[in-house]
């Protein structure tokens, strides 16, 4: 194996250093090797990699009207979602999603709650909701795969300070058109496993929510892929270091470990 030249080395250092500190999963966890970093806290990545979502609420217009804004605990900026088309509780009239859609992928979401009560969603494929909302932990609460696991909501580190969302997320399955397996996701908050393989049932919230949530009550699950999206609801929630590496998962099974 070749050598990497010092300059090399010294290029990659932060990254290695990083890792050392963070692993692979939690705050800070640096993007895996062929993983694409799609959100930094920048506009020129945010309206290159996102655009809205024009579903049957949509209210806003491009570009973006989400703000860019100085990280409230380290250096930097971070995305807020802040839509003036957006009152509290209307999802789905400004959410935005990647341009780009996915199938199978590791992904990784940083997130902070401003304020009480904060609500904001981290949707995989555009279907299924990971919620994020502070105070909450019901079904319908932080950490929770919407309305079908607990809340993992003690790992939550509170208002003002960063959490981390790691998830490996298989798509739904199809066969001569029928759906034969479930979508499945295993995840992790600040590093602690909360969700092992866990199936997905359905998109929940309705047409306004998701694709397919308007189809049979969100159980009609179509072989389609979908853009990760961000949930504006009216709430100050702010995003930064968002990665995610594709995959493809030939077996039922989204287990990984917390130093893969």
């Amino acid at each position: 194996m070749k050598t990497p030249a010092p300059s090399a080395l010294l290029r990659l250092l932060p990254f290695l250093l990083a890792a050392a500190a963070h692993g692979a999963v939690g705050v800070g966890a640096p993007p895996l090797p062929g993983a694409e970093v799609i959100l930094d806290g920048s506009r020129e990545m945010l309206d290159a990699k996102w655009t809205y979502w024009q579903g049957p609420r949509f209210a806003s217009s491009l570009p973006i009207k989400w703000k860019i804004v100085p990280d409230p605990v380290d250096r930097g900026t971070v995305v807020q979602t802040d839509d003036p088309n957006a009152p509290k509780g209307r999802y789905g009239s400004a959410d935005i999603v990647t341009k780009k859609a996915y199938r199978d992928f590791r992904l990784h979401v940083e997130f902070c709650v401003m304020n009480e009560g904060g609500n904001s969603g981290v949707y995989l494929q555009n279907r299924y909701e990971i919620q994020i909302q502070d105070g909450d932990a019901t079904k319908h609460g932080m950490g929770s795969v919407i309305n079908e696991t607990e809340s993992p909501y003690f790992l939550y580190k509170g208002l003002r300070q960063w959490n981390a969302y790691d998830l490996q997320f298989r798509a739904a399955r199809f066969k001569d058109g029928k759906l034969v397996e479930k979508a499945r996701v295993t995840m992790y908050i600040n590093g602690v496993k909360i969700h092992a393989n866990q199936e997905i049932n359905q998109v929940w919230g309705g047409a306004n929510s998701g694709i397919d949530g308007g189809n049979d009550g969100g159980k009609g699950i179509t072989d389609s892929p979908g853009g990760l999206k961000l949930q504006c609801e009216g709430h100050d929630v702010r995003y930064r270091n968002i990665w995610i590496k594709e995959l493809d998962l030939v077996r039922a099974n989204t287990q990984f470990s917390r130093d893969n």
